[in-house]
């Protein structure tokens, strides 16, 4: 079965009484290139991987042809008939249908995975649960190697900008603190069905061992990031006072003790000023 010609699919999903919901983000891809250099970059035999949203399978095939396993998660039971015929001959692949946010994904790759090097995960993941379904991801600490995942062009550019550039944010930040990032190529808007309004890039997530800053709270952190690139356009001390209800004072106190000028914006500072300054406003 050709998962990358489109006629085929229209069949496939009409025979099976498949319709896409744009609730759920579902464009699946039709260009045959995507797939294999996606698995490729993701996972090898020695690696098991996590897979969300299937889809129809496209990407799950040339995973298992890649890696030593494939558990993929699908939230839509609708897909169930169509992929017991896509995957129909894959060995290495077990399907579980339910919700990869709401799932313990811990104790998936404990229990499937105990007999693997590594643990990755591969998704195209649907635009709209880009960003969550990342930082699940990373905040959950899994003992994870990779993540390689498809998502908006703008989205993957954001994730893989440097800290302390125009292209950064408070997703940058975050990312940066749990790994390494790097666009590997980008997919035209073509290589889907149907086709969404803008691009998308592929991105690959290289999980930390540790922290790249130190932070005297986590939480605490992440708060003042948030706060940070609430109002991009405004100063570093009117944003955190606007969002954080700080006094603008002591946030400049905290600038000259770290010798960062008050007019600074939060774009411009480097991930170790971040800690600092977080550091200084929470002792």
């Amino acid at each position: 079965m050709n998962l990358a010609d489109i006629k085929t699919i229209e069949q496939l999903l009409r025979a099976n009484g498949f319709s896409f919901k744009k609730s759920l983000g579902q464009n699946f891809l039709v260009n045959p290139s995507v797939c294999p250099a996606m698995a490729a970059a993701a996972c090898d035999k020695n690696a098991g991987v996590i897979e969300i949203g299937p889809g129809i399978g496209v990407l799950t095939k040339e995973l298992a042809k890649n890696a030593g396993k494939v558990v993929t998660i699908e939230l839509d039971e609708r897909l169930k008939p169509v992929l017991a015929k896509t995957l129909a001959d894959t060995e290495n692949v077990k399907v579980i249908f339910g919700d990869a946010m709401k799932l313990d994904l811990k104790e998936i790759i404990e229990t499937e995975f105990k007999d693997f090097e590594r643990v990755c995960v591969c998704a195209n993941l649907p635009y709209y649960i880009t960003s969550p379904i990342i930082m699940m991801l990373l905040e959950s600490r899994l003992p994870l190697d990779t993540i390689t995942v498809m998502v908006q062009k703008e989205a993957a550019e954001r994730l893989a900008a440097e800290v302390g550039s125009r292209e950064s944010g408070a997703v940058t930040v975050a990312v940066n603190y749990y790994a390494t990032s790097e666009i590997l190529f980008g997919v035209d808007r073509q290589s889907f069905m149907p086709p969404p309004n803008v691009d998308s890039a592929v991105i690959r997530l290289k999980v930390r061992k540790e922290p790249s800053i130190k932070v005297n709270s986590e939480a605490n952190f992440f708060k003042f990031v948030k706060a940070c690139f609430a109002q991009r356009r405004k100063t570093l001390i009117n944003t955190v006072s606007n969002s954080l209800h700080i006094e603008k004072e002591k946030i400049k106190a905290a600038l000259i003790k770290l010798d960062i000028p008050e007019t600074v914006r939060s774009e411009q500072l480097s991930m170790q000023q971040l800690c600092d300054i977080s550091n200084l406003l929470f002792e």
